[in-house]
């Protein structure tokens, strides 16, 4: 085994080396699925010694784990159906993340909870907020947020003026954690690629090996390149979230997982349109609404409906964005219309089926299971306990290789960025100094990048014109663009756009004003000619009309198939064949 040192780029000639790894000798384990949990199993296998590969059909998080809520929570819902165990090991996670994990990508967030009954609501929520407190300790750490707070309506009101007076009687304030969700998977990948686990997207399963009854590896698909390998390991891991079902299918259907998908709309509006200095959460007569800062933006969300139509593109109705804006808007002032909105996200959740028919009652736990000899399912959970459903997947494979394997790490190993962020944090104002930008491009830098800010700034010092704004999306420096391409795996217009940024929910023009220099500034590291250019803006272009169409649609069939209308990301390389 060969020590790296620095931290491993998964650009694409990493790509290439990974896939000739993969094929070329049989590993301990190959995860299917590029997601929180897949990345999650892939870290805590390696940082255990095994050898690992991990293999993503489409872009790394392009589904559930890029379209969250995009919070580390305990779940204060839960409380109330008394999951108390559930709620303790979510918010140990959450200050695992913010103190030692991921203090670059993970950070505190408070949220304005509104009362609107005297007399009972406020020492009950108070009680379940002083429990929520409490259980947030964890062994060795704090919370890592303030505790809760009891404010008078005009208090209240000095945070978030945009509340409507006569809506509510009074508020407790408390706190939680938010995380840009699709970086933190990138970044996961990259500490696993860095510990020695070979990753790659564009790669989809269409096949078990076997051996008898036990399964021995994988059947390959590069989707860029048109050619298939196979994958040998002793050890398989599908976790896969809401496509659990599919790959069971592939070894037969004898899963003892069944996935049921439940679809979360997010809307994106801008900061200006809501006068607060705290998020806010109110009841629904199902759930719970967000309202959640997020830079110059709030996302406000989210619904929770079945969702039996196509899973990789899931789309957002008129009737969904009409749901949010009027729950919302029966709490402010001035009430918010589809023009304020920027952005619009839909994303499914992996919900453990069978319990009710209503997916807001569905089980948020996790399920490990070893349905035949080789093979491992892991599905469920939230976002916020990624780590534990990955290292019980990663003890039900040590059982199945039948050795001693170490006990999970994870706990303990930083991601990659997390190492001397603080300290770069602090001396943030001579980094701003020393590289020409101004301490706010820093500070953005540094909440996105960690302590790997260096790689960055060195591309700037190689080319000095990406130090200037993306025009049309100036909260992005051109560096970043490329450094999406050469360190962080993404392989399309829009895995940079949608993934590595957010542009593509953050602008009004939903990324159609970047999408050219973009991709021209991703062609030199993706070895693109101008025809490629032209046809990942054009599959882009048509991706983002499908999607403003689908939203303008009364019902989720409607939606789904304006939605599909739009042709799937193109190969960055034309099969022969074609």
């Amino acid at each position: 085994m060969t020590v790296r040192t620095g931290t491993a780029r998964l650009g694409p000639e990493e790509r290439g080396t990974a896939l000739a790894q993969m094929a070329a000798r049989e590993l301990d384990v190959v995860v299917i699925g590029g997601g929180v949990v897949g990345a999650g199993v892939a870290l805590d296998a390696v940082t255990r010694g095994l050898s690992v590969g991990l293999l993503e059909a489409r872009d790394f998080a392009s589904g559930t784990s890029s379209r969250s809520s995009k919070l580390i929570h305990g779940g204060l819902r839960y409380l109330e159906q008394l999951n108390f165990d559930l709620v303790r090991e979510a918010l140990q996670e959450r200050a695992l993340l913010l103190q030692r994990i991921a203090p670059h990508l993970v950070r505190p967030v408070p949220f304005l909870f509104p009362l609107t009954h005297t007399g009972w609501e406020r020492p009950y929520v108070g009680a379940g907020l002083a429990l929520y407190d409490s259980l947030g300790f964890s062994f060795g750490f704090t919370r890592g947020v303030p505790g809760h707070r009891h404010l008078s309506r005009r208090r209240a009101l000095r945070l978030a003026p945009a509340l409507r007076r006569s809506a509510f009687t009074g508020a407790v304030q408390y706190w939680d954690a938010q995380v840009d969700d699709a970086r933190y998977v990138m970044t996961m990948l990259r500490t696993a690629a860095t510990y020695g686990a070979h990753v790659a997207s564009r790669t989809q399963v269409v096949g078990f090996l076997r051996e008898g009854e036990r399964v021995t590896g994988v059947r390959v698909r590069d989707l860029e390149a048109g050619t298939e390998l196979d994958v040998r390991a002793r050890q398989v891991v599908n976790a896969t979230g809401v496509w659990t079902d599919d790959i069971q299918e592939l070894v037969g259907g004898r899963g003892q997982i069944h996935v049921r998908a439940s679809k979360g709309v997010h809307l994106l509006v801008p900061r200006d349109r809501i006068h607060s200095l705290t998020g806010i959460i109110l009841r629904t007569e199902k759930s719970v609404l967000f309202v959640i800062p997020w830079g110059r933006h709030w996302i406000i969300g989210t619904t929770d409906t079945r969702w039996d139509l196509d899973r990789a593109h899931p789309a957002a109705s008129r009737a969904d964005i009409d749901y949010v804006l009027e729950h919302v808007n029966a709490v402010l002032s001035v009430p918010l219309t589809r023009d304020d909105v920027e952005g619009v996200y839909a994303g499914l959740r992996p919900l453990l089926s069978g319990e009710s028919e209503e997916t807001s009652k569905l089980s948020r736990e996790h399920v490990v299971a070893h349905p035949v000899p080789g093979l491992v399912m892991v599905a469920g959970g939230k976002y916020t306990t990624y780590r534990v459903m990955a290292r019980d997947a990663v003890d039900a494979v040590a059982h199945g290789l039948d050795q001693r394997v170490p006990r999970s790490c994870t706990d303990r190993i930083p991601l990659a960025g997390a190492e001397g962020y603080q300290a770069l944090w602090n001396a943030r104002q001579r980094l701003a100094a020393s590289s020409g930008l101004h301490v706010a491009r820093i500070e953005h830098l540094l909440q996105r990048y960690g302590s790997m800010i260096g790689e960055v700034l060195t591309l700037i010092e190689e080319d000095p014109s990406l130090a200037r704004p993306l025009p049309g999306a100036d909260d992005y420096l051109r560096a970043e663009i490329v450094y999406a391409a050469t360190h962080e795996g993404a392989r399309h217009l829009d895995d940079v756009l949608a993934r590595r940024t957010h542009i593509s929910i953050e602008t009004f023009h939903r990324g159609l004003a970047v999408a050219q220099e973009a991709a021209e500034l991703i062609a030199g590291p993706l070895g693109w000619g101008e025809e490629q250019v032209r046809r990942e803006v054009e599959y882009y272009t048509k991706r983002v009309e499908a999607e403003r169409l689908s939203q303008e649609q009364d019902t989720d069939q409607e939606a789904d198939a304006v939605r599909l209308g739009a042709p799937d990301v193109v190969p960055a390389v034309v099969p022969r064949s074609a």
